[in-house]
């Protein structure tokens, strides 16, 4: 569980057009401290240039450096072309330090056009950043990205390097010298050449994606934290570029401990979708400071972007510690054969709290497909008191009776508490017309004598034709508001509504708070999970998202207090999925999907449906969610 932040100062460097040398981009930076001061490489490039008879933009390493890590100065050009090996360009600068000199690794060109042969890896040295030592060129083969562990490992300096990045499939891979001069032996890199596939990493998560390493490995207590360049789909038109990280074995790095789930950054900033190459984010080097880890990279090909996260949490989220924790006694609520209205699936609860009680209203539905409402009590928030045998809401009215053979009828409710009444949203569907929102309401009294006829008749209260899902209505009036979440668009929307007179009053706009994040766990669509939880730090809101491959998980936003459709925090990583065969398999694989949410105390009791088939439990430490959001 974590949240990536990005600098409000982004993009921190911008091509200046009066320096001719960086006038067209500024990007792919590496970082390293020094004292109280950072100092920065990055890849600039000139506008069109004439060069060797050839007309090229070329590319050379500029220097920058930073007291406090927002603003950049003494801007110059510190490595430039001068040998055969590199007379097109170097580019993309990773830099360590060993003993007193600095190691700077970059990507040599020797060809234009650009081909595999001509792009391999280079080493300047410099003591200062002032004047260059020494420039090598290193790999005799196709190779970018190569990085130096900082400190030796089984007496041996180490570095890691992607080979033939350009004709992939890329390799990723160790090596290993005696000494620092190794580095740029044709003979050592004749011989681990030969070898290369006793060097290998293999970092892709998939056949279709490419890897290419970030920065310098990191050292902490689990292991050695690598930040790397993870593009999906990278064979296709439909490339995403993502930012992620894993851990490697301490003594042997060869030996991948554990890796986050899916990419930390995508692009997402108008900085970061529009420029020379537009939707690149590409990792170029990180440092740890003050207990959080900075991320440095590259936006579109074009300037130079910041972002940091909590480095505990990043480590527990790359180790896969659970957030939310499942009740032993999960499924507590399973279909029952005898009731014909339910003897298919339970799932997808919403919960109020009424004199010390936990009121369960949850989905079923028998073998006609039709979903109704049933009930159930718990007195302590997990174990069943009371289950009744008979629906407590029904389809009754048009927009929500079967007119199709197939799925129909009152879907995934959410209940509200305003006075003494109980709002409930849920969608309203008749099995052939776009799903809408439908509100009913029934007062507390009724309620707890189980007066079900005392339900209001239910009105619709979105717009007509769009799909609409996912509501509740927000737990308090907000400057005078009332305020309805709502999906559309697979967006989270909040939307005033004038009053909760519904057959009257609708909602008549479509405001998206959050949506769905390209390439990353809730890529294809977000909902809301259950009325948010009021908190000093904010309105804690939970929500699922639904991935390109269709899994189903949860995840949780921060809203401001004063106004709600302020984000101030969204957790990157999901904090709930699938693990367990009830929540894997049912009528819909890969699923797990809550609708109620308490709180009791710093516990989140958090109520859902599992492959849309059962109903499970799961607690969480309120307090815990809100220190990973950092606010």
């Amino acid at each position: 569980m974590l949240v990536v932040r990005r600098s409000t100062h982004n993009p921190l460097l911008k091509p200046i057009s009066d320096h001719s040398w960086e006038s067209f981009g500024t990007f792919n930076w590496c970082p390293i401290q020094d004292k109280n001061k950072i100092h920065a490489l990055y890849r600039a490039e000139s506008e069109t240039e004439y060069v060797h008879k050839k007309e090229l933009r070329i590319s050379t390493v500029g220097y920058t450096c930073s007291e406090d890590g927002h603003h950049y100065e003494q801007r110059r050009q510190l490595i430039a072309p001068e040998y055969e090996w590199e007379q097109f360009g170097c580019e993309d600068p990773r830099v360590t330090k060993i003993d007193d000199t600095y190691y700077i690794f970059y990507t040599a060109l020797s060809t234009f056009p650009f081909s595999a042969e001509g792009i391999k890896i280079a080493v300047a040295t410099t003591k200062d950043f002032k004047q260059v030592l020494g420039k090598h060129l290193v790999t005799p083969f196709n190779a970018k990205a190569m990085v130096l562990f900082p400190e030796k490992i089984n007496g041996k300096y180490v570095a890691m390097l992607s080979a033939h990045t350009d004709s992939p499939p890329v390799i990723t891979a160790l090596a290993e010298f005696d000494s620092l001069e190794q580095l740029w032996s044709p003979a050592y890199w004749d011989k681990w050449h030969s070898e290369i596939e006793s060097h290998r990493i293999v970092l892709r998560r998939g056949e279709s994606d490419h890897v290419e390493i970030g920065s310098a490995p990191i050292k902490t207590k689990d292991g050695w934290l690598l930040v790397y360049s993870h593009i999906q789909n990278y064979f296709s038109e439909n490339k995403i570029f993502g930012i992620e990280a894993l851990l490697l074995d301490l003594e042997d790095p060869k030996k991948i401990i554990a890796r986050t789930s899916g990419p930390l950054l995508v692009p997402e900033e108008t900085y970061e979708e529009f420029g020379q190459v537009p939707n690149v984010i590409f990792p170029s080097g990180s440092f740890v400071a003050d207990g959080k880890l900075f991320i440095y990279y590259g936006a579109t090909d074009t300037t130079c972007c910041r972002a940091s996260v909590n480095l505990e949490d990043l480590l527990r989220s790359i180790k896969r510690q659970p957030v939310f924790f499942r009740d032993e006694k999960n499924p507590v609520l399973l279909p029952i054969e005898s009731h014909g209205w339910e003897d298919k699936a339970v799932f997808n609860p919403t919960v109020v709290e009424l004199e010390g009680k936990v009121h369960i209203v949850y989905r079923a539905m028998g073998h006609e497909d039709t979903s109704v409402m049933g009930y159930a009590v718990s007195e302590n928030g997990k174990d069943i008191l009371e289950r009744l045998d008979q629906p407590i809401y029904v389809p009754r009215q048009g927009f929500e009776m079967k007119s199709h053979p197939g799925n129909s009828g009152c879907e995934d409710a959410r209940i509200t508490r305003i006075d003494d009444t109980l709002h409930m949203f849920y969608t309203a569907y008749d099995g052939v017309n776009p799903p809408g929102v439908a509100a009913t309401s029934i007062a507390v009294d009724d309620f707890l004598k189980r007066q079900w006829d005392k339900w209001t008749q239910p009105s619709i209260i979105t717009p007509l034709g769009i799909d609409n899902k996912d509501a509740c209505l927000f737990p308090e009036k907000i400057k005078g508001r009332y305020l309805v979440f709502h999906r559309a668009h697979n967006h989270i929307c909040l939307d005033p509504i004038k009053s909760l007179n519904f057959e009257i009053d609708k909602i008549e706009s479509l405001t998206p708070i959050i949506g769905p994040r390209t390439g990353m766990w809730d890529s294809q669509k977000v909902g809301i999970a259950a009325p948010p939880i009021k908190t000093e730090k904010g309105w804690l809101l939970f929500y699922h998202g639904v991935s390109d491959s269709s899994t189903y998980r949860v995840g949780a936003i921060l809203l401001q207090l004063e106004d709600p459709i302020v984000v101030l925090a969204r957790i990157t990583d999901s904090i709930f999925e699938p693990e367990t065969d009830y929540e894997k398999n049912g009528q819909v694989s890969q699923v797990v999907f809550p609708c109620g949410i308490i709180s009791r105390g710093d516990t989140a009791f958090m109520y859902y449906g599992g492959g849309d088939s059962v109903v499970g439990i799961a607690t969480a430490s309120i307090s815990e969610i809100l220190k990973a959001m950092d606010v």
